[in-house]
């Protein structure tokens, strides 16, 4: 079989890049062993505000641009949901942090996503009494539902595998690889965490965030909107609501621990006052880089090789512009910005 890419991992990277591929009328395979669980555990949300420093995500305006349009399409391609467009309400714990919302206002690049007047509480089970600052063109996409859906028709389609990707299997050729009966031009690893294990990449400084969300069932909550706190409640209809996230650094597996359950129970319970029961506890290993940029670039040595990762939280905005980049690199020689390059590592 010939193909333009081979692809390893088919997470919010790998999914974004094969669009990028379609759209470019270019031929490619997905290797996957859902090892990785980061992309379809995520809160999926997308939101251009750092807020707990009131300061904008980097090139926010331009990753929403690119990435809303591509979800609309991915919506049509695979006929199902997948953008839930929702405000975020940032709760305030003390009055400093309504000043510094009013500071952060005065500066250009965030005024169109934060609303000028505070939102008062509203609703009697959520603990607010000094309201809540909007946070405009937020959103949620429904990452489970994309991750699991875009396999499927991969699959439906013969151009994907779920057996492990063997890295000594690679053969290089003059301007090709070949893996096993597969001849690609390139080949794009997008494993996320998995990065780790792979001889070509694992010493770019990739680390693992591990995070745990809870789903909970809240008959009387009764949220239309995201509320920010120490953790996000999300709405996802019909009662429930994803809570997240718990951060851990050291341990580095997608089991589930009950400690870092009871945590996120016990701050849902500081901030609403209504009855919920835990129906389901996920957890995943964010891809997360020292310098909070993605690892995009090309190999120094194999040069049909090349990485899509580090995406951190902040997957489904981000992963589509990163895509894009990585196309414009490898099929119209355009450089890359040098904040995500993985090259400014130089370990390469």
């Amino acid at each position: 079989m010939k193909t333009d890419y081979i692809i390893v991992g088919c997470g919010l990277a790998g999914i974004a890049f094969c669009e990028e591929l379609k759209a470019n009328n270019k031929t490619f395979f997905v290797f996957d062993n859902n090892s990785q669980t980061s992309s379809s555990v995520a809160g999926g949300l997308y939101n251009p505000v750092i807020l707990n420093r009131f300061t904008k995500v980097w090139r926010s305006r331009e990753q929403l641009d690119l990435a809303l349009p591509k979800y609309k399409i991915l919506e049509n391609k695979l006929n199902n949901r997948l953008d839930y467009s929702i405000p975020i309400n940032r709760l305030f714990h003390y009055e400093k942090e309504q000043k510094t919302w009013l500071k952060a206002l005065k500066k250009p690049e965030l005024a169109e996503f934060m609303s000028v007047d505070f939102k008062p509480n509203t609703n009697a089970n959520i603990n607010a009494p000094l309201g809540f600052g909007e946070v405009l063109h937020t959103g949620r996409i429904d990452t489970k539902t994309l991750v699991l859906k875009y396999k499927k028709q991969l699959k439906d389609n013969q151009l994907f595998s779920t057996e492990l990707f063997e890295y000594n299997s690679i053969i290089n050729n003059k301007n090709s690889v070949t893996y096993k009966d597969i001849e690609a031009k390139h080949i794009v690893f997008a494993e996320g965490y998995g990065l780790k294990e792979n001889p070509f990449f694992n010493n770019l400084p990739l680390d693992g965030l591990k995070g745990e969300y809870i789903t909970v069932k809240a008959p009387d909550l009764n949220l239309t909107k995201i509320v920010k706190s120490s953790i996000f409640i999300i709405p996802l209809g019909n009662d429930l609501y994803r809570i997240g996230a718990t951060f851990e650094k050291v341990e580095k597996t997608n089991t589930i621990t009950e400690s870092r359950k009871l945590e996120l129970v016990e701050k849902l319970a500081k901030i609403t006052s209504a009855k919920f029961d835990v129906v389901n506890h996920t957890a995943g290993i964010r891809p997360t880089v020292i310098d909070h940029k993605p690892l995009v670039g090309q190999h120094k040595t194999h040069k049909n090789y090349y990485v899509l990762n580090g995406l951190g939280a902040r997957g489904v905005m981000i992963a589509p512009y990163v895509a894009k980049a990585l196309f414009n690199l490898i099929e119209n020689n355009i450089a890359l910005n040098l904040e995500i390059n993985s090259n400014r590592f130089n370990k390469v």
